[in-house]
């Protein structure tokens, strides 16, 4: 994995979400090993479609474990938004960012909020991520 695609925010979903995420917050990318990235504090970790589907690695967009210390940590919330299509049932995004982005459940709705945030409306991921996704 060593190309980066530009892809809008608001479309991220899954392991690439994830990926985002978790630049957004500080994590690096492995030079070595791109499916594998280091949190600020050194732990080593992975975001990966696998790892996303068998309930491992970094997962902030559907691990309420992962996810829901981040909307802590940003004095962030989400709201369920009813009547609108599946794919835009909730909005969310980090407190004071003025930035409220749409998303299937509310942990993706957060992190897509999130990204935008910190990122902007595009940010690059990893090609084999969006690939999967």
């Amino acid at each position: 994995m060593t190309d980066l695609i530009e892809v809008k925010t608001a479309r991220l979903i899954g392991a690439p979400l994830d990926w985002a995420v978790a630049m957004a917050e500080g994590y690096k990318q492995d030079s070595e090993d791109l499916n594998a990235i280091i949190s600020p504090r050194g732990v080593f970790t992975s975001v990966t479609v696998r790892g996303a589907a068998n309930g491992f690695g970094f997962r902030p967009s559907t691990s309420w474990e992962h996810g829901g210390p981040l909307i802590d940590k940003h004095h962030g919330s989400t709201q369920h938004c009813p009547g609108l299509s599946e794919e835009v049932q909730y909005s969310g995004g980090p407190g004071l960012a003025g930035i409220w982005c749409y998303g299937p459940t509310a942990l993706v709705a957060f992190c897509r909020g999130f990204v935008h945030y910190k990122l902007g409306d595009t940010v690059q991921v990893p090609k084999e991520l969006m690939s999967c996704s």
